[in-house]
């Protein structure tokens, strides 16, 4: 299964026609972040996979209007403080950064852990229903000490980096960190999971993972 992340920077490569070639593909499409509107509904209508978001700590305005009577795509898309279920991977997000002002999705390091802790029940249902926890962690900024910063505004959250150890996902994906070199680290592993900041973009392949059936039999 071939995931695309997205996050924090607009680039031409998915906001144009080449898109549909160049991410053909594409089986999973996941938002961390800071991505104005139009421009997601744009890769969304484009590859027409299902996609999954977190709001960065930065307010672009309201998402398209919805026909009344129908469900927002964006509603149901957005998955702070849920997991959800798509094409056999068990998903869970968590908006926002670290307050550093008064503007909207920041959070102190403890409002971080309460998130953390509203998924917990629905991650020990995922361990009794499918003999596991979590297999991707979608957040918009950083673990604390893995691809954060010492000024304030881009620390990582001690929250994450606890869920990390205790639920063993095997991706966690976060934007926040901007990158303006070739060498400033994009990847990271720790223990079991691959922590990827997908800045601007970027693909991941993911193995399905087998059913409890199947891991009996």
């Amino acid at each position: 299964m071939k995931i695309l992340g997205v996050s924090d920077n607009e680039v031409d490569v998915l906001y144009s026609p080449q898109i549909t070639k160049r991410f053909s593909d594409i089986d999973l499409i996941l938002g961390c972040g800071d991505l104005r509107f139009f421009y997601l509904e744009y890769i969304l209508s484009m590859l027409n996979k299902p996609f999954f978001f977190v709001h960065g700590n930065h307010y672009y305005g309201p998402p398209p209007s919805t026909p009344a009577g129908e469900e927002s795509v964006w509603t149901y898309s957005n998955i702070h403080r849920r997991v959800v279920e798509a094409n056999g991977l068990l998903i869970a997000g968590i908006e926002g950064s670290i307050r550093y002002n008064l503007g909207p999705y920041q959070y102190t390091q403890e409002e971080m852990w309460g998130h953390v802790f509203h998924l917990v029940p629905q991650l020990m249902v995922n361990k009794t229903k499918f003999n596991r926890y979590l297999d991707i962690l979608i957040t918009h900024a950083p673990p604390w000490g893995i691809h954060d910063k010492d000024d304030l505004p881009h620390h990582g959250s001690k929250a994450f980096r606890w869920l990390i150890k205790v639920f063993k996902p095997r991706l966690h994906f976060h934007g926040h960190i901007h990158l303006y070199s070739q060498d400033a680290p994009r990847e990271t592993r720790i223990n079991k999971t691959r922590v990827v900041n997908v800045y601007a973009f970027r693909t991941v392949e993911l193995l399905e993972p087998k059913s409890k059936k199947e891991k009996s039999d």
